[in-house]
């Protein structure tokens, strides 16, 4: 079984949510993530928030980041064990971030850690 990370791209990520509408979200996402969970598939996960966020670019040079006027934002990620990629898109297509226009879940394999300390 391999492991796969499921990453959250908001297009919308300057705009602010009433807390109302974070709660609803938390709950959609926790219940989403729990039953990954009940399947014994869950790994982990965490959200990014946008504060003490820098990007690092070449030469060194750092910037405050990520920005609001950016189209689009990782608001987290979580990794889930799936036989197939097929399965894992199974997964991100039950994530509440989905109900966003224009928002999206990158499915990406992770590589084995073979020979790695």
């Amino acid at each position: 079984m391999d492991e796969f990370i499921l990453i959250f791209r908001h297009e919308d990520g300057n705009k602010v949510a009433s807390p109302e509408q974070i709660q609803v979200w938390m709950k959609q996402t926790m219940d989403w993530i729990g039953s990954i969970t009940a399947k014994n598939k869950f790994v982990g996960g965490n959200g990014l928030p946008f504060q003490d966020a820098r990007v690092v670019r070449h030469k060194g040079m750092v910037t405050n980041g990520p920005f609001g006027e950016i189209r689009e934002t990782i608001g987290g990620y979580i990794i889930v064990k799936a036989d197939s990629v097929d399965e894992a898109v199974e997964f991100a297509k039950g994530c509440p971030v989905l109900q966003g226009d224009g928002n999206s879940v990158e499915v990406r394999k992770i590589a084995k850690r073979d020979g790695l300390h």
